[in-house]
């Protein structure tokens, strides 16, 4: 799956596919992440979301490849949405990489407002300390949408 996601080979991510179906290995975890992060890279996000959506059972990994999917197809809306989701089904300790991927996804469409949230509640509500990634996202999210200034005095901050 790994090869056919860095190669963009849908038809054979397909193949693969149906071929953990048809053994019974669709409740994996770690294959159904594996599915998501392919179809996805594969250019086919709607796939993933149909695999995202039919885990019976999901854990980080999989909603941090999920909202990854929704930034690398310029979805912010739909990364930020499912972030919403995550927080209110509980159950799955976000971590710094949830974080990155919903800012990043805010970033790529201009949602200012909402990616400034994200990076106040991580410390605050999740007690993550931002890395260096999560400030890039921000600088890089103030700087698309034109607030220069801002970005310039968060660097200072």
């Amino acid at each position: 799956l790994k090869a056919c996601a860095s190669l963009a080979d849908l038809e054979w991510g397909k193949y693969i596919h149906a071929y953990i179906i048809r053994y019974g290995f669709e409740s994996d975890a770690f294959l159904g992440n594996s599915l998501i992060d392919m179809y996805a890279k594969c250019g086919s996000i709607e796939h993933a979301c149909r695999v995202f959506e039919r885990m019976p059972k999901r854990d980080v990994v999989s909603w941090n490849v999920m909202i990854a999917g929704y930034a690398q197809h310029g979805k912010g809306e739909e990364a930020f949405q499912l972030f919403l989701k995550l927080q209110c089904e509980g159950g799955v300790e976000l971590d710094r990489i949830t974080f990155i991927g919903v800012l990043s996804a805010c970033s790529h469409v201009g949602l200012v407002e909402e990616g400034c949230y994200l990076f106040d509640i991580m410390n605050r509500d999740h007690g993550l300390t931002p890395i260096m990634d999560h400030y890039v996202c921000i600088v890089d999210l103030l700087g698309r949408v034109g607030h220069l200034k801002e970005a310039v005095e968060f660097i200072k901050g």
